[in-house]
């Protein structure tokens, strides 16, 4: 008996803790798009404190950057999130467009990434295929070169055949005079 009154007065205790207040809405409140937009942004900068930026500086702090790009102060931001968090469906749409909105700006960066991978690989390729060709076109020059080199030395040497052939004819043929003459 004793065990079920104190799983009672436990089980009103916790159910009286649970707080199902709904704020008041802010005179300033931002609205659902640019929340999601805030938040987003956010989102970004916080996972960006270790990655360095463009000036090669580590954690950052871009909060600052972020309320002056959407023209809102610290505290206006808190009350409308605290405001949202007490919504528990708004908030949760909002966090839902929030995902969105990362997820496609991976899809994006990715391609973008892809694309840039892709033209330093054509790039290298093509690197590869103007350096193949030269040296192609080299081997095939020096080829040529060793062609026209090896025809003119034939020709040289067809050349001297046909000296000693004529100088051999003309031998002959003064010896066959001079042997007519005798």
């Amino acid at each position: 008996m004793n065990k079920k009154i104190y799983i009672f007065i436990l089980s009103v205790f916790l159910g009286a803790c649970t707080s199902n207040t709904i704020l008041k809405k802010p005179e300033n409140l931002i609205p659902k798009e640019q929340m999601v937009d805030l938040l987003t942004d956010i989102f970004l900068a916080n996972g960006g404190d270790n990655i360095k930026n463009l000036n090669l500086q580590r954690n950052v702090n871009y909060f600052p950057l972020i309320f002056d790009k959407y023209q809102i102060d610290t505290i206006q931001f808190k009350e409308s999130n605290y405001y949202y968090t007490s919504r528990i469906d708004d908030y949760d749409e909002i966090l839902g467009e929030v995902d969105k909105h990362l997820k496609a700006l991976r899809k994006q960066l990715e391609f973008e990434v892809k694309m840039k991978d892709s033209i330093k690989a054509l790039k290298r390729d093509s690197i590869k295929a103007y350096k193949a060709f030269e040296r192609d076109s080299i081997k095939t020059y020096d080829s040529l070169r060793i062609e026209r080199v090896r025809k003119s030395r034939e020709n040289v040497i067809k050349r001297r055949r046909i000296k000693e052939d004529s100088i051999r004819a003309l031998k002959r043929d003064s010896i066959k005079k001079s042997q007519k003459m005798l």
